[in-house]
């Protein structure tokens, strides 16, 4: 039986933040994508660059330290402790994390209103 080429965000809400999730990527022998800490108004937004990097994450078939979203978007790739791989701001990147986060959700998706 063919594997589904579906993948799924998950989150779920913790004392820093919440915590997304990819699910599905692994049954392609690929780790799942993870962005932990994220302010709540961000959740819908990062749930959706979490959706593209998936889809460009699983297109290099590879383990890239950096990946290009739509529309020439920089993240770092960097492993974290449950083995999934989370999204940080490439390397010399100044600033904070949620600053850049929105900066990321604004650019890919300019019609968001944050």
């Amino acid at each position: 039986m063919k594997k589904p080429d579906v993948v799924r965000i998950v989150g779920t809400e913790r004392p820093d933040g919440l915590a997304l999730r990819t699910t599905g990527l692994i049954e392609h022998g690929l780790p799942e994508l993870s962005a932990d800490g994220l302010p709540p108004y961000l959740g819908q937004g990062w749930a959706r660059v979490l959706g593209e990097a998936a889809r460009v994450f699983a297109a290099s078939r590879d383990y890239p330290m950096e990946l290009t979203l739509p529309p020439d978007v920089p993240v770092r790739l960097w492993p974290d402790q449950n083995g999934a791989i989370m999204l940080l701001p490439p390397a010399g990147h100044e600033g904070g994390l949620d600053e850049w986060r929105r900066d990321v959700v604004l650019r890919m998706f300019p019609e968001a209103r944050i």
